[in-house]
């Protein structure tokens, strides 16, 4: 394989396991707020309606990518080295702070989603139960 597409190919894995060990670590009160200031406000300046290099063609949005994943990889290796290799072994082992909460956000989404589908399904029966020439007034 071209080098060039095997570090593309590296760092497409390695964005998102980088992007959950930042999370983690941001999470945890054992990280000093320095780092996680410098984190957020390299991702703040990426979401930022400011956007200077913009006006170069593909570049200007590959700049934003850059920025995100240099801010990301500095801020974990920021991070105290114990605390870093203990996310990283939760991550691994499916139970870090990242996983839980995303557990529990699709278990909200699954409980939310099923009580609007049976609203809809109750008003539904509840309409088709009328009688068709009652006036929605009267109903």
């Amino acid at each position: 394989m071209h080098p060039v597409l095997a570090r593309a190919k590296d760092l497409l894995v390695e964005v998102p396991r980088h992007g959950k060990l930042a999370y983690c670590l941001l999470r945890d009160p054992r990280v000093p707020a320095v780092p996680k200031a410098a984190v957020l406000g390299a991702l703040a300046l990426i979401i930022s309606p400011i956007d200077f290099p913009a006006w170069v063609p593909v570049l200007g949005e590959l700049d934003m990518l850059a920025l995100g994943i240099l801010a990301v990889k500095t801020f974990v290796e920021a991070c105290p080295a114990d605390v870093r290799r203990e996310h990283e072994l939760a991550l691994e082992a499916g139970e870090s702070v990242f996983d839980h909460d995303f557990r529990d956000t699709v278990a909200a989404a699954r409980e939310g989603t099923g009580r609007l589908a049976n609203r809809i399904r109750t008003r539904m029966a509840r309409i088709a139960s009328r009688d068709p020439y009652q006036p929605v007034s009267e109903g």
